[in-house]
């Protein structure tokens, strides 16, 4: 998946570049809007980022013009602008989601997700580990055959061990692609979230799948 993302804050372009390129998107960033523009007219790409407030030229202008070049391409609004009128302008423009600043990653991530899921050719991924399955489509889990209901938070999470099951993933990892960047990693809320994980897809079930690596993190594996 190739996404633009046209941001003049370097900082959080750089936290989002940073995010979803572990996530496996290819992100091209631009700083200003002509600088966008320009790199929309020579690539192809699966989603646009586009912010409001932009030097040369803001977000609703430069949708406007994508949205006249391309009927197609997903475009979410990303913006310090929240009002009623600034979310109508933004869709009027030719917007297909507005997501207000600040925001988690993972709502972000989700977002994208969901965008570029509407605009490709209809499938289901599912990811499996022994006989724990996770539809991406659906966003619902299954041991044996047995639904297991998850809370939002605890489905971001099982999603991003199964996207990297066999790898030991640290908890500084968990807390920027699950929580956001600035989460405090000192707490001990991403061991409270790996315990109620391992209570409702291992605490029934062989083999235990779910496993802590002491001073390393957790990871998602057979034995």
């Amino acid at each position: 998946m190739k996404l633009l993302l046209v941001e003049d804050e370097e900082r959080l372009a750089s936290f989002i570049r940073k995010g979803m390129s572990a996530e496996g998107y290819e992100v091209e960033v631009a700083y200003d809007g002509r600088t966008g523009l320009s790199l929309f007219r020579q690539d192809t790409y699966d989603i646009i980022i586009l912010d409001v407030n932009l030097p040369q030229m803001n977000g609703f202008e430069l949708c406007q013009i994508i949205r006249s070049e391309n009927e197609g391409v997903p475009v979410l609004m990303l913006t310090a602008l929240d009002s009623l009128a600034d979310k109508s302008d933004g869709f009027n423009a030719g917007a297909d989601d507005y997501l207000a600043k600040p925001f988690e990653f993972q709502e972000l991530l989700l977002r994208v997700r969901a965008l570029t899921r509407r605009n490709s050719p209809k499938h289901t991924q599912i990811l499996r580990l022994a006989d724990l399955e996770l539809n991406l489509g659906t966003q619902t889990v299954t041991r044996a055959g047995k639904r297991i209901d998850l809370t939002t938070r605890e489905y971001a999470l099982m999603e991003y061990l199964m996207l990297n099951r066999g790898k030991i993933i640290s908890r500084v990892d968990i807390s920027e692609r699950v929580w956001n960047l600035n989460f405090d990693s000192n707490t001990n809320v991403i061991d409270v979230y790996i315990s109620y994980l391992r209570k409702k897809i291992d605490k029934d079930f062989s083999p235990k799948l779910l496993h802590t690596m002491v001073g390393m993190g957790y990871v998602l594996r057979e034995g």
